[in-house]
């Protein structure tokens, strides 16, 4: 199962337009997209704490030769983030969830590593 089809996650881009398909729309970043209003977005949630830390992104860059090693700091950071990952499972037990990111790149996001990790989780519910 990828993390984009978990039975009840998905991942969207938050320049996509809202579908009620989405289910739950969850925004994952610290920062609120560029661009983008509130009433644009049709949120249910907006999880910044469960985000990458300032540091952390700001240390990625987007540089694709540091992926495996932020992927790796990013799962240990939800590893200490129990209140924010409680809040998204509780979310994921009622039904469809999208995971809203920002980021350009579909590939390489913190979104996908969260969905990766909330995966995980589930499997040892």
């Amino acid at each position: 199962m990828t993390p984009e089809r978990a039975s009840n996650l998905h991942l969207k881009r938050a320049y996509l337009a809202a579908h009620p398909s989405d289910g739950q729309r969850v925004l994952v970043d610290r920062l609120w997209p560029r661009g983008l209003r509130r009433d644009q977005m049709m949120l249910s949630d907006w999880l910044k704490d469960i985000a990458p830390s300032p540091d952390l992104r700001r240390w990625f860059g987007q540089d694709l030769a540091r992926w495996t090693e932020f992927s790796h700091a990013y799962t240990q950071e939800l590893d200490q983030r129990a209140d924010a990952v409680q809040r998204l499972e509780a979310r994921m037990a009622e039904g469809l969830v999208t995971l809203v990111y920002g980021a350009k790149d579909i590939q390489h996001n913190h979104a996908r590593i969260l969905a990766a990790f909330m995966v995980n989780r589930l499997k040892h519910w």
